[in-house]
């Protein structure tokens, strides 16, 4: 009876710290994102200016203070990239984002760092963005579905896509003449 509750404590104690580290981990770097993105077409990488009313807006869709001066991106044509990181629960989750023509093209999950909610990277997930677009109030236009147990990494994924959509119509607007 004894050896048969060690066990059963050692089988709970490896599942737990295993099942935990299985989603951990960084997937692709920021430079082999830009390259995937892009292929032999060389982006031009540039920065957007956070200027005072573009980080109330930024906050607004964050729902949180959006701190710094710039964000870098990276375009060619109509298109653009953005590396992001937001926090799930309590660590950072570093997100990849291609815009064209104000639509999303691909969310794609660079790292990630939490115990839980990491079925986000997967592509039946991330698939969901596909061809969204931001309405007027900084909302996405679609319903993303979530996923039961990751719902705070839900949420990151889906306020990264929005901004990183705000950004992109800010880059690429016409100046007014």
């Amino acid at each position: 009876m004894r050896r048969a509750a060690k066990a059963a404590l050692l089988f709970v104690v490896l599942f737990t710290v295993i099942g935990g580290a299985w989603g951990k981990g960084v997937y692709q770097t920021g430079p082999e994102f830009v390259a995937e993105v892009f292929g032999d077409t060389k982006p031009q990488a540039d920065y957007l200016l956070l200027t005072p009313g573009r980080k109330e807006i930024a906050s607004q869709i964050m729902n949180r203070s959006v701190r710094g001066l710039r964000t870098r991106y990276w375009h060619n044509g109509n298109t653009s990239a953005w590396i992001m990181e937001e926090i799930g629960k309590e660590l950072p989750i570093t997100i990849g984002v291609v815009i064209n023509d104000n639509r999303i093209q691909q969310v794609k999950i660079l790292a990630f760092r939490e115990s839980r909610g990491w079925e986000v990277r997967y592509p039946s997930f991330t698939a969901q963005y596909a061809d969204v677009k931001i309405t007027e109030d900084f909302h996405l236009d679609t319903h993303i579905d979530g996923i039961t147990g990751a719902t705070l990494s839900v949420r990151a994924v889906t306020k990264v896509a929005a901004l990183a959509l705000y950004y992109h119509q800010q880059a690429f607007q016409k100046p007014e003449e």
